[in-house]
């Protein structure tokens, strides 16, 4: 018996389109989560680098205009720093890490015991934190940060002019690096620029202040 059914004019209609997972894996919204790790070490040090470094030198600055004094101790907060905040995350990631493996290995035995719980280990693993990653971004974002108020003062033996171009210098980095997290995490950017600008102004005027305070009530002793 022939069939009664007209086939349709346009094959597209003939077969419903087939997707592939290369068209499902594009229609996926990326997961910006997984930028949490290196993001946030990477932001962190970096702000770090260019506030505590642009304080330590306009504290030295309140109490000696030599140009050699600000240089070395910026420098000397630079390579400490980027000492510090590099072990500081090594140690706290690699602590979460011996956290989150032996949360894996407690799931993988109640699986194993027919628990009903269902493990994927590719996804956890992929999801483990990076001790390695962590510290390097640290590291690395804590000396960009600190090369800012660095090389601002590097070239200028005016004192006035130097700590106004340090303090120039410094405000423009920190609305980058504000803009920067919050364009790479997806967040408001005006928000993350004005709180990452005001905290720097605050370090700043705080250490020059303070320092500024001792350095004039403090005599230097007579030989």
């Amino acid at each position: 018996m022939a069939s009664n059914q007209i086939p349709h004019p346009d094959p597209k209609f003939d077969t419903p389109p087939q997707l592939t997972i290369d068209d499902l894996e594009q229609n996926k919204e990326f997961d910006y989560s997984k930028r949490s790790q290196w993001l946030r070490a990477a932001v962190l040090g970096a702000n770090d680098g260019l506030v505590s470094t642009a304080s330590l030198m306009m504290g030295v600055g309140a109490v000696k205009q030599d140009i050699k004094a600000m240089i070395l101790t910026g420098f000397a907060g630079l390579v400490a720093g980027a000492c510090s905040m590099a072990i500081g995350e090594f140690v706290s990631v690699y602590s979460q890490l011996d956290i989150e493996v032996a949360q894996m290995e407690r799931d993988k035995k109640r699986a194993e015991s027919g628990a009903g719980v269902e493990i994927d280990d590719g996804e956890n693993k992929e999801s483990l934190p990076n001790p390695v990653q962590a510290a390097a971004a640290s590291a690395l974002a804590f000396s960009a940060g600190a090369m800012v108020p660095l090389l601002a003062a590097s070239f200028i033996k005016e004192y006035r002019v130097r700590l106004a171009a340090v303090a120039a210098a410094v405000s423009v980095a920190l609305v980058v690096f504000g803009w920067l997290g919050a364009a790479l995490g997806r967040a408001p950017a005006v928000r993350s620029c004005a709180r990452v600008l005001f905290g720097g102004w605050l370090a700043m005027a705080v250490t020059f202040g303070l320092t500024k305070l001792i350095g004039s009530t403090v005599q230097e002793p007579v030989n």
